[in-house]
């Protein structure tokens, strides 16, 4: 930036401007969205709102998000995908009641992400998609409860086993890292596989019509899987609030 010139002018919140965006959401919870505000600095004024569910400040020009972000202890759902954030404050690990976090889409490195992430106990979803991450944070994998993890677009070479080993990980997008092999991603994510209920029974203790129940359901099952392999690897991570772009260079056209 040259000498003299200030950075972009972001428009002013005000409480009143943030009152107004105040939602309710389908299942009664209190949503503040500042998404697509052209914000440039964390609106300070919006902590006097602290008691809402969701919080949206995505696709604005946030760098950085204060230590006071953790008073908003009812937080349950925040979205901070596509700003210029490079960190995020360590003050993040005291929002225990948070489900859902979406920073994908910023600037944030391996360093940026606090130790005190492991705390969120209860989070399910966490998207860390087009960022700068070299390695995946060892945090990540004593967060028990996760159901859905985003990672692509970043710079990992590997995946932790601690990832593969989370109880309840159903959903993982590792797509287009610079792993070693092209085929480690995907047979990562083939490892993830979960069985509510088995049980196991000898074919001699069914009887005539249960035995051609299962063999017409495992015939099934096989026909499925063969399709499965002859048809191209569809993404896994549809569910998660991530950027259309497939390609870094698409950033700014996303914002």
């Amino acid at each position: 930036m040259a000498k003299g010139r200030k950075g972009p002018k972001g428009k002013k919140i005000t409480l009143s401007v943030a009152k107004n965006c105040i939602k309710i959401t389908f299942d009664g919870k209190k949503r503040l969205d500042l998404s697509k505000m052209g914000i440039t600095t964390f609106p300070k004024c919006i902590l006097r709102l602290s008691d809402v569910d969701e919080l949206n400040l995505s696709r604005n020009m946030i760098r950085k998000i204060p230590d006071s972000i953790s008073k908003f202890q009812n937080l349950r759902w925040l979205d901070l995908h596509s700003n210029y954030i490079d960190k995020l404050p360590k003050s993040i690990g005291q929002m225990t009641s948070l489900l859902y976090l979406n920073v994908s889409n910023n600037r944030l490195t391996t360093n940026g992400l606090p130790v005190e992430l492991n705390q969120l106990k209860n989070i399910r979803t966490v998207n860390f998609g087009l960022n700068h991450l070299d390695r995946v944070p060892t945090t990540l994998g004593t967060l028990k409860e996760l159901h859905e993890v985003g990672l692509h677009d970043n710079l990992l070479s590997t995946i932790p086993n601690s990832i593969s080993k989370l109880p309840k990980l159903k959903k993982l997008n590792t797509k287009r890292n610079p792993f070693p092999k092209a085929e480690e991603s995907d047979t990562f994510i083939d490892s993830i596989k979960r069985l509510d209920n088995l049980y196991l029974v000898e074919e001699k203790d069914l009887c005539g019509p249960c035995l051609r129940k299962c063999q017409q359901a495992q015939d099934k099952l096989n026909k499925i899987k063969s399709m499965a392999m002859a048809a191209p690897r569809r993404a896994i991570f549809s569910s998660l609030v991530s950027p259309n772009s497939t390609a870094k260079e698409s950033q700014e056209d996303w914002r």
